[in-house]
């Protein structure tokens, strides 16, 4: 078992969005996570006491970091913080084909802001709140 990866900072938002469009669904340790699209459910498996974590996401799979999935089943189970109005503030995001649109992070993270923006949230607090998610998760030291 390797330990996973510190996730690209967009990951942060899109485990919100999943959060805010009800996308997340758990049971005990497993929980299920629908893909923006629709078409994927994604399968996570948390144990923080052995600090193991898994999905079947292509992130956490291929790329040896913690995606989305295991990001928003932590936040829903009070591991890592969660901001409300953030996450409201991206249901809908269709960041699937946004990913694939712009095929890069930074790109979609532009207009994430940009959109954030315009609902009177200020990057700086977006930034802020990403930092503090992902020094809690590398905190964790979770294994994949």
């Amino acid at each position: 078992m390797r330990y996973l990866r510190k996730p690209p900072r967009i990951k942060v938002l899109e485990a919100l969005g999943a959060i805010a469009d009800g996308r997340v669904h758990i049971n005990g340790n497993k929980a299920k996570v629908i893909s923006s699209t629709g078409e994927r459910e994604y399968e996570v498996y948390v144990d923080l006491e052995r600090k193991i974590a898994k999905s079947t996401d292509n992130g956490t799979r291929f790329r040896g970091y913690v995606g989305y999935p295991i990001i928003a089943v932590l936040m829903l189970k009070g591991v890592l913080p969660y901001n409300a109005k953030l996450a409201q503030a991206l249901k809908g995001i269709p960041w699937k084909r946004l990913n694939e649109k712009y095929k890069k992070y930074s790109k979609v993270m532009e207009l994430i802001f940009e959109e954030l923006e315009k609902k009177g949230i200020e990057r700086e607090e977006v930034e802020q709140f990403i930092d503090k998610v992902l020094e809690e998760l590398s905190e964790l030291g979770l294994r994949g």
